[in-house]
């Protein structure tokens, strides 16, 4: 799937409801394609390689709006779903879209990794009041995914990502600790810089985990116990260094898939 295919789809979807794009910007291409639908204040998410490798993109879709929804509506600083047409998600000539609310922010800039885990038992504590139904295998369901698909394109050297996996989930309760709703992609990159400060954005990875999960997602690798201590507890340094090393791993596999498809 091509970006100016998604940005067709999503420009064509906002006029059925009523929403005129003159000028549409590419914002992001990769896992997601997302598009500022401007001049409205609407940003189109479109799912590019997540709708390779999941199943239930839709699901993933339906998750990001109903949490950002729900955090909206305690105060939290998030990106909320679109007031301008249905939110969604849509499924519209095979791509599974939806929109939430363009937020200006300085595009490009990130927070320190520090300070995102010093945002984050604020957001974690709001996040335990959610009750929707979330996944329990979150990262795990992904590895399954991305490697039954690689396989099916016949991707050779796999085996030392069967064996890591294979590995980490035998250690996976070990470290399935504090278990509660999280963000499921906490780094820094997922935190833009508005004038009125930080606002949280993609919860499509949320689902139902261990803190130190989100922990590890801005915690510099071999910096565990320095990333418990901004945090300020919450999980043990143990459970933070096998989660950056599973997002390592995972990060590697992604990259294949990137370079396959």
């Amino acid at each position: 799937m091509s970006a100016a295919e998604a940005v067709r789809v999503a420009v064509s979807v906002a006029a059925s409801h009523g929403v005129t794009c003159a000028d549409p910007v590419v914002l992001k291409t990769g896992s997601n394609v997302l598009v500022h639908l401007s001049p409205a204040p609407v940003v189109a998410r479109i799912a590019a390689r997540t709708a390779l490798v999941r199943p239930s993109v839709e699901d993933h879709f339906a998750r990001d709006l109903s949490v950002s929804s729900f955090l909206a509506g305690r105060g939290v600083p998030v990106v909320t779903p679109s007031a301008e047409l249905p939110a969604g998600p849509h499924a519209v000539d095979g791509f599974v879209l939806s929109f939430s609310t363009y937020v200006p922010h300085e595009h490009g800039a990130r927070l320190p990794r520090e300070d995102v885990l010093k945002l984050l038992p604020d957001l974690h504590a709001e996040l335990r009041h959610y009750e929707g139904p979330l996944p329990t295998r979150g990262p795990l369901d992904d590895v399954d995914n991305v490697l039954a698909h690689l396989d099916g394109l016949g991707v050779p050297d796999l085996d030392r990502f069967r064996t890591w996996r294979d590995c980490a989930s035998a250690q996976w309760t070990e470290h399935h600790n504090d278990v509660q709703p999280l963000h499921g992609d906490a780094h820094p990159a997922n935190l833009l810089l508005t004038p009125s400060g930080p606002v949280w954005n993609d919860f499509e990875d949320t689902w139902l985990g261990p803190v130190a999960w989100d922990m590890a997602c801005s915690a510099d690798e071999g910096a565990a116990q320095r990333a418990v201590e901004i945090y300020g507890g919450g999980a043990a340094p143990s459970d933070v260094e096998f989660h950056v090393e599973t997002r390592r791993m995972f990060s590697t596999l992604w990259g294949v898939l990137t370079q396959w498809t």
